[in-house]
């Protein structure tokens, strides 16, 4: 008896190797045109954030492109398995921005489907030194935030501070990981669990970031990610949210699709994954209704595209490298920056915490004989960016300044931040020779004023 043949796999098709030579041309555009410029110092602007790729990332855009699938679909799931893969998380809803994955997160605490939701005039702690879209998603709730003050160094909420914080009203806690900095969570998630409160993480600055072992937005019943291009990975625009309680993910996956409560992804059948698709009961109705336009919750449509999943599945698979190199930076910029610690206050993180840094931030001291505009402005002249720390106090920006709120505690350091901190870059677009320009350009500040 003879060898079955072995079996040929069919030849491609036209479309197949078309696909392909445009792939590989993609990767040439990239070699040819999306190189970086070569760093001259004092003439190339060094950048606080931005995009870190390859002709990776252009080929998977290019091909979910060729796809034509515009919304979401497989390269979403993929995405969110990996990135559930990579922190431990059971659900990754992904979304369209960090701010959305926000506004979900808390829209979700308030849905009449839970027990003991979240109603209007509730309290929800958080820092006033803040990103705006933290405090937004409470107000829009018509919640009330209650605003407890930072720590000048790490700039994360005084944990110190949560029991003068708390009252009658106290329903939940609104953490972010200040650029990437991680939060003392085994004191947030023991306050909370004593006072049965509900827990966020604003992850948004801190994908990679670890506390006591743990990634920063694990410890929460839901955390929110950011893919913005200064962001740790990129998407363009783009978001997630983080969910274990399988109820918890229904809910918010409802309010992100229009608020409708068929959770069917596209390639489901006919009549549904729960395989009764037009047996929903409408009131006053005699008949069925179907699934797909019956809505339990207030929504929006907050969906990430296959565009946008495809360019981040490349970047999860780079992420361990990205934090790295931002360890990396961070830690070349604190040894250089470390003789003007009379001066400026550098960086502190708790001993548990092993961050993934976003930025650098820097406080001036109030003895110090420059302002924070004298340095920022030198640092701007000599192509050196920098940002201010968010919103400083929030309360003093005009949008908020009229919130309904209480202030827990006197916002010392928050006020501190406000007026004298900022920072700079360490992302991984920066490389050895753009940090030693960095430091010469804040050696020659000092220099300059008799300070070194």
């Amino acid at each position: 008896m003879s060898d079955n043949p072995t079996r040929q796999s069919p030849p491609p098709s036209r479309a197949d190797i078309l696909r392909r030579e445009i792939l590989d041309k993609v990767a040439e555009y990239y070699q040819v045109a999306h190189q970086g410029e070569v760093f001259v110092p004092g003439e190339t602007f060094i950048h606080y954030g931005g995009r870190v790729y390859d002709e990776r990332e252009l080929q998977s855009a290019v091909d979910a492109i060729l796809e034509f699938w515009l919304t979401d679909g497989p390269r979403v799931a993929a995405f969110s398995e990996a990135l559930e893969a990579l922190l431990g998380l059971k659900h990754i809803l992904t979304v369209n921005s960090g701010s959305s994955a926000n506004l979900i997160a808390m829209t979700t605490l308030c849905s009449r489907q839970l027990e003991r939701p979240l109603q209007p005039g509730d309290e929800v702690i958080t820092p006033a030194a803040t990103f705006p879209t933290t405090v937004a998603p409470i107000v829009q709730n018509r919640l009330i935030p209650v605003f407890v003050d930072c720590m000048l160094g790490t700039y994360n909420l005084n944990v110190a501070l949560l029991e003068a914080a708390l009252s009658e009203k106290t329903r939940a806690i609104f953490v972010p990981h200040i650029l990437g900095n991680p939060v003392e969570m085994d004191a947030v998630m023991a306050f909370a669990q004593a006072h049965d409160l509900y827990v966020i993480e604003d992850t948004c600055d801190a994908l990679g970031s670890q506390y006591d072992g743990r990634y920063c937005g694990t410890f929460g019943h839901l955390t929110t990610f950011s893919f913005y291009p200064a962001h740790h990975i990129t998407t363009g625009e783009g978001g997630a949210v983080g969910i274990n309680d399988p109820h918890l993910y229904r809910i918010a996956h409802s309010v992100r699709d229009w608020g409708r409560d068929c959770w069917c992804d596209h390639t489901s059948p006919r009549e549904g994954e729960c395989r009764q698709r037009f047996d929903w009961e409408i009131p006053g109705l005699e008949e069925p209704y179907d699934h797909r336009y019956y809505y339990t919750e207030i929504g929006y449509n907050l969906k990430m595209t296959e565009v946008q999943a495809s360019i981040g599945l490349p970047q999860v698979d780079k992420l361990p490298a990205l934090v790295a190199a931002r360890q990396h930076n961070f830690q070349v910029l604190y040894a250089g920056l470390k003789p003007y610690e009379e001066y400026l206050v550098l960086p502190a993180w708790h001993i548990k915490a092993d961050p993934a840094w976003f930025a650098f931030t820097l406080a001036v001291r109030e003895q110090a004989p420059f302002t924070r505009h004298d340095l920022n402005d030198f640092l701007q002249q000599h192509k050196v960016e920098t940002r201010y720390l968010f919103a400083g106090n929030i309360l003093n920006q005009p949008a908020y300044r009229h919130i309904a709120h209480r202030i827990a505690t006197p916002l010392t350091e928050t006020d501190r931040v406000l007026k004298s901190a900022f920072f700079i870059g360490v992302y991984p677009g920066i490389d050895d020779a753009q940090l030693k320009y960095m430091l010469y350009v804040f050696d020659t500040f000092f220099r300059e004023r008799g300070l070194a």
